[in-house]
C-alpha cells in the first residue's frame, strides 16, 4: 500500500484526531484540574452565600444550611457579633478550619470591617491545604462563614489519572482499529472508481461508474462521471462523424477537379467551349473547398476565443437585403423564392457586422438546404419592445424534438446520412452558435413536423433612426 494513498491518509488523520482529543483530556484532567477545581469551588461558596442571604429569616434556615453544606461540600458556621457560635453545619470536611486562633482572627477582622461580604484565602493548619473562606453579614447581629478546600482530594486525582491512562490505551487501540476499517470503507470504492476512470481515459466508453456505498458524495461522483462518460462518447462520435464528413466534403470536389482536369486535357483539348465548361466547374469546386477551409478556420477561431468582436453601427435591414441579393443565381436557376418581411425601414444596431452577416448568411444557407419542394425561404425582422427579433424559416420536414439540442453541433444534421449541401459546408450552425454566443444574444430554434423549422435570434435594441 502506497504511503500517500487515501487509505493511509484517512487512517493517519483519524489517529491524529484521536491523539489530539486524548491530549486535551490529559491537559484538562491533570494539568488544569486544580485551576478548574478552584473556579468551581469559588462559584459554589458564592452560591451558598447567596442562598443563606435569601433564606436567613426562614424558620427552617438550619435545615437549609445543612443541605447546602452537604450539596456543595462546604463548612458553614453562623456566629454572633461576639463571635459566639450560633449554628454549625453538620458537614465537616477538609475545608473546615478547626483552629480557633486562626478563625478568631479572620472572623474578628470581618466583623470589625463592617463589610457585607468578603473573601479570605488561607492555609488550614490541620491539613496544610489552601482554604477559601467567604464571610457574609446576615443581619446586624449574625454573620456566616463558609469554608471550602481549594485543593482537590488527592485520592480522587490519583484515581482520575490512573483511569485516564487506561482510557488512553483503550481509545488508542479502538482508534487504530476503527480508523483502519473506516479508511478502507471509504477508500475502496474511490479506488474502484479511479480504475474505471482510467479505462475511460483510454477511450473505453462501455464502462459504468457505480458504488455499493451509501455515501452522498460518492453517489454524486459516480453520477457526474457517468454523465461525463456519456458526453465524451457523444463527442467522440461527433468527432468521428466530423472527420468523415469533412473528408467527404474534401474528397468530392477534389475528385471532380481531377476528373474535369483530365477531361479538359484528354478529351476536350481541341474543344474550347468544353474546356471552358470544365474550367468553370473546376473553379466552382475550388471555391467550395475555399469556403470549407474558411469555415473550419472561422469555427476554430471562435472556439479558441481568439476572435474578438469588432462592433460598429449599421443598418440590419440593408445588410439583410445585400445578403439576399447574393442568392439571385439560385432564384434564376433553381426557382428559389426569398420572402423578406420587416416592420421598420431602418433598424440600426451596434454589433460585429461581419459576424452578423455570417450568421444571417449561414441561417439562410441552412434554410435553402432543408426547405420544402416550394423552395421558399422566409426572412423576418421584427422590432419588438426590447429586442429585434430575426427569424429565418424553411418549409421542410422539420427537426425531431429529440434532435433539437444537438443541431448546433458540427455536421449533426448529416450524422446518419451525409449529403452534399447545395450551399455551405455543414459547419454553418456551429459558426452561428459561436458568433451569437460572442455577442451574448439569445437564440434558438422551433420546428414542426412537415411544416419546417424556424431559427431565430434576438438583438437588444441600442439605437433606432
Amino acid at each position: 500500500m502506497k504511503k500517500n494513498s487515501l487509505h493511509i491518509k484517512i487512517w493517519q488523520y483519524f489517529l491524529i484526531f484521536s491523539l489530539l482529543i486524548l491530549g486535551f483530556l490529559w491537559a484538562f484532567q491533570v494539568l488544569f484540574l486544580n485551576q478548574f477545581y478552584r473556579i468551581s469551588k469559588t462559584k459554589d461558596i458564592a452560591e451558598v452565600a447567596n442562598t443563606l442571604i435569601k433564606y436567613k429569616n426562614n424558620e427552617n434556615v438550619a435545615d437549609i444550611i445543612d443541605q447546602q453544606a452537604m450539596d456543595k461540600s462546604v463548612c458553614i458556621e453562623v456566629v454572633n457579633e461576639k463571635i459566639n457560635t450560633v449554628y454549625t453545619s453538620m458537614y465537616f470536611g477538609k475545608g473546615c478550619i478547626s483552629s480557633k486562633e486562626q478563625t478568631l482572627k479572620y472572623k474578628n477582622d470581618f466583623i470589625k470591617s463592617n463589610k457585607v461580604r468578603q473573601t479570605y484565602e488561607l492555609i488550614n493548619p490541620m491539613y496544610d491545604n489552601r482554604t477559601l473562606v467567604q464571610a457574609i453579614k446576615l443581619d446586624s447581629e449574625n454573620y456566616a462563614f463558609i469554608n471550602t478546600s481549594m485543593d482537590p482530594i488527592d485520592g480522587t486525582v490519583d484515581i482520575l489519572q490512573t483511569q485516564l491512562i487506561y482510557v488512553t490505551i483503550i481509545v488508542l487501540i479502538l482508534s487504530f482499529i476503527i480508523a483502519y476499517f473506516i479508511s478502507k470503507h471509504i477508500s475502496e470504492p474511490i479506488v474502484e472508481i479511479n480504475k474505471t476512470a482510467k479505462g475511460l481515459a483510454e477511450g473505453k466508453f462501455d464502462v459504468s461508474f457505480h458504488t455499493e456505498e451509501d455515501i452522498l458524495e460518492l453517489n454524486e461522483l459516480t453520477t457526474t462521471l457517468n454523465y461525463a462518460k456519456d458526453e465524451l462518447e457523444k463527442t467522440d462520435e461527433l468527432r468521428q462523424d466530423l472527420m468523415a464528413n469533412v473528408s467527404h466534403d474534401l474528397k468530392t470536389p477534389l475528385t471532380m477537379i481531377k476528373a474535369y482536369a483530365e477531361m479538359s486535357k484528354d478529351l476536350h483539348i481541341k474543344d474550347k467551349k468544353k474546356q471552358k465548361e470544365d474550367m468553370d466547374i473546376i473553379i466552382s469546386e475550388v471555391d467550395r473547398l475555399t469556403i470549407l477551409v474558411n469555415d473550419i478556420l472561422e469555427l476554430s477561431k471562435m472556439q479558441s476565443n481568439i476572435n474578438e468582436l469588432q462592433k460598429e453601427e449599421f443598418d440590419l435591414i440593408d445588410l439583410t437585403k445585400e445578403i439576399i441579393h447574393q442568392y439571385k443565381i439560385l432564384q434564376e436557376t433553381e426557382n428559389y423564392k426569398f420572402t423578406f418581411n420587416y416592420n421598420k425601414k431602418e433598424i440600426i444596431i451596434n454589433a460585429d457586422k461581419k459576424k452578423i452577416e455570417q450568421v444571417i448568411y449561414n441561417l439562410i444557407n441552412n434554410a435553402i438546404n432543408y426547405t420544402g419542394e416550394d423552395n421558399t425561404v422566409f426572412i423576418n425582422i421584427v422590432k419588438e419592445e426590447k429586442d429585434i427579433l430575426v427569424e429565418i424559416k424553411d418549409t421542410g420536414k422539420g427537426i425531431k424534438e429529440e434532435d433539437l439540442p444537438y443541431i448546433w453541433d458540427k455536421y449533426y444534421k448529416n450524422k446518419k446520412k451525409h449529403k452534399r449541401n447545395l450551399v455551405g459546408t455543414g459547419l454553418g450552425l456551429s459558426i452561428v452558435k459561436n458568433a451569437l454566443q460572442l455577442h451574448n444574444y439569445e437564440f434558438g430554434v422551433t420546428s414542426e413536423k412537415n411544416k419546417g423549422s424556424c431559427f431565430y435570434f434576438k438583438i437588444p435594441i441600442t439605437k433606432e433612426r
